[in-house]
């Protein structure tokens, strides 16, 4: 096979690569300013990012920057607050929701993230599990028709 071949058959595996890798992403870049995967934040002054690894789910909150404020795990509706960020000591894992003038800045099946500005120029960040979440077990499956709130 000729060189030039051998590269576009390569580089074609790794665009296919990278879509899936971005739906099923490890736990690579976790901490870095601009990590290697989607951006998923429901904010437009934020950047989420969520990696995953052995069952567990990472979140990684980053602004505009770059700089990464926050970060927590979760799995079967336990969350965990990871020591990075600058304000990792404002990571609140209330199991409800935060305020109303929080600011939604990630949201899935299980898991709310909300940002709240602090005077002190610091932002608090609320981690509750999402309206309706359930372990997956009680909530689908055959003869499951509808969720446990």
């Amino acid at each position: 096979m000729k060189t030039g071949t051998l590269l576009a058959a390569l580089m074609a595996l790794g665009v296919a690569g990278g879509a899936q890798a971005q739906t099923a992403s490890t736990s690579a870049g976790l901490g870095q300013a601009w990590p290697n995967t989607a951006d998923v934040s429901a904010a437009p002054n934020w950047h989420v990012y969520v990696f995953h690894m052995h069952g567990i789910k990472y979140v990684q909150v980053n602004d505009l920057s770059g700089i990464v404020h926050a970060a927590i795990g979760t799995a079967n509706g336990t969350t965990i607050v990871l020591p990075i960020g600058v304000d990792a000591q404002n990571v609140v894992t209330t199991g409800t929701a935060a305020s109303s003038s929080a600011e939604t800045v990630y949201q899935d099946a299980t898991t709310t993230v909300t940002a709240t500005p602090q005077a002190s120029g610091a932002t608090t960040f609320t981690v509750a599990k999402a309206l309706n979440s359930c372990p997956q077990l009680q909530c689908s499956g055959p003869g499951v028709t509808s969720s446990v709130p």
